[in-house]
Parts: structure tokens; sequence; C-alpha cells
């Protein structure tokens, strides 16, 4: 009997998750399809053109975009071209079908969750590793309900009650990743600007910092602020999230957000970029202990309870 193909061994602890993980499992898909088809010693061009796919459309299965994973008919055509083995064929079609399971968050109309946002939610629910970066609001996943409330109130002013409420219950869905037996390390660095801007009232923003303090206390949370007098500081200009899955097979993913539109880096030259620049930035932000402190300090002194 042959010996079991290392990317099948990689594959099947995939299988037995718990929560459906679409996003995790359609770039797991397209990764290995990639690797199979090289191993074919196929270009993608040679691939797409066999079986009168267009070049966009091979690349985007195998980047595992789109908010719906490929069709079967496709991936079983991909398979046979490449002459796949029959075992290692069937855990990836496996893997096809548990990725067309809805995730939560894809309950919630377009409005809320256009393709882009879809992504990231579904790349945070599966990622080992959030690193994140803010210059103007508290990080998403760190965020208390009233505090969404009045980010989502001065961002969208016109939006209806209604529409800020699930927008709000959206966020606050989202922040539950953090308390599951297996969340994710989050290494969050702040401008010190952040603890200063008012949202909500005094009130809101005592509660929020002190929800900083509680989170930056627990062994998978790691917050730092960049200080105002850190003139020289490294800041990339927008907000940042990197995110890192387990296992070598998926590729460091960086999310960049614009007001209407994201931007997603894989390109490990790209990525490699923002994860220096990231690491230099904690390097020059205030340590963890000392960061906790200013988070207290700040909550005290400028937010005093009643």
């Amino acid at each position: 009997m042959p010996a079991e193909s290392p990317r099948v061994s990689r594959l099947e602890p995939y299988l037995n998750r718990a929560e459906p993980a679409p996003t995790l499992l359609k770039m797991l898909v397209g990764v290995q399809l990639a690797g199979i088809r090289e191993d074919a010693g196929l270009s993608q061009e040679q691939a797409a053109r066999k079986l009168g796919f267009s070049p966009a459309k091979l690349s985007r299965i195998e980047a595992g975009k789109g908010r719906r994973p490929p069709a079967e008919a496709d991936v079983r055509a991909l398979l046979n071209l490449y002459e796949c083995n029959e075992h290692e064929g069937s855990v990836l079609l496996q893997l096809l079908r548990q990725a067309g399971e809805p995730g939560w968050w894809q309950r919630y109309d377009k409005r809320l969750m256009p393709e882009w946002f879809d992504r990231l939610v579904g790349l945070q629910e599966a990622a080992t590793a959030i690193r994140t970066f803010e210059i103007q609001y508290v990080p998403g996943l760190l965020q208390i309900p009233a505090y969404t409330r009045a980010v989502v109130e001065r961002g969208l002013p016109m939006a209806s009650r209604r529409e800020v409420e699930r927008r709000v219950e959206l966020r606050t869905r989202r922040t539950e990743l953090l308390n599951r037996a297996d969340a994710p390390q989050v290494w969050a660095i702040l401008d010190e600007s952040v603890l200063l801007r008012v949202l909500g009232g005094r009130d809101v923003m005592r509660e929020q910092l002190a929800h900083l303090v509680r989170m930056a206390r627990l062994p998978h949370v790691t917050v730092q602020v960049v200080p105002l007098d850190v003139t020289h500081a490294s800041a990339p200009a927008l907000p940042v999230t990197y995110l890192r899955f387990g296992g070598s097979d998926l590729p460091d993913v960086v999310y960049l957000e614009q007001i209407r539109s994201a931007t997603f880096l894989e390109d490990r030259d790209e990525t490699e970029e923002y994860r220096v620049s990231l690491d230099r930035l904690a390097d020059e932000a205030l340590d963890p202990r000392d960061s906790l402190k200013l988070l207290t300090e700040t909550m005290d002194q400028r937010y005093p309870g009643s």
C-alpha cells in the first residue's frame, strides 16, 4: 500500500472541526489544488486552457476567494486533469462540501456583510494569531457594544436605528471569538490618541478602557500603546490586521481597510513587509506592562467614575 500523502495527513484534521470554517476551507482547497497542479507539471495557464477555464477563474479557485466555494464539478475536473490519487481527491472533496456550510456571519444580509467583510470575518474565525494596529478606534474585537454603537453612528450618520443595532449585534458576536477554548492569540497595538478620543461619552470611554484592561490581562491577548510623545514611530498610515493560520499550507494574510472596501495581501514579500513593520512598531510602543499602566491611569484620570 502506498504511503499516505503528507498533504492528506495535514488536511484530515480539518474534517473534524466543530464549527463551520468556510473561508479557511476554501483557502485550503485552493492551496491544495495549486500544489497538486504543480506536482502534475502544469502551469495555471496550461491547466485552465485544457479545461476551457479562464485563467482568472482558476486563479480565483486557487486563491480561495469568493463568497461561495467553487463548483464541485470544476474541482473534480481539475483533480481528474491532474490525475490526483483517489484518497487525496476524496478528502479534498469532503473539505469542499464543508466549505459550503455557512458560517454564523453569513446569515446577515449583504448590506451589512459585503464580500470583502465576509472574507475578513471568516479569516478571523479561522486564524490562530491576529495582530492589529489602530490609529483611530479600539480594534473591533476589543470593543464593547456602547463604544461600537458610537463608532457606527459616527461613521454612518444616516443609518436607521435598526441598521445601527444590527451592526452592533454583528460586532458583538465577532468578539465572542476571544472567549472560545481555541481563541486566537491577539496582539493589538494602539496609538494613544485612541484612548483620548471620546466616543459615546466619558462613561462609555471609562467602560471601554476598563474592558481593554480586563482583556489585556488574558493570557491570549496582548495590548500595547504607542505614546503620543513617540514622534518617530514607524506606524503605517492605515489600520492593519495581520492574520496567521495553523499549519504550513496557508499563507499569512494582511487586511487593509478603506472606507467602503478593503485590500487583502497574501504575497509573501508584501505580508513580510507588514510583519516587520508591526514588529518595529511593537518595539517602539510601551511594553505590555507599561501599556496596562497607561490604560489604567488614562481611565482613572481622564474618565473618573462618578
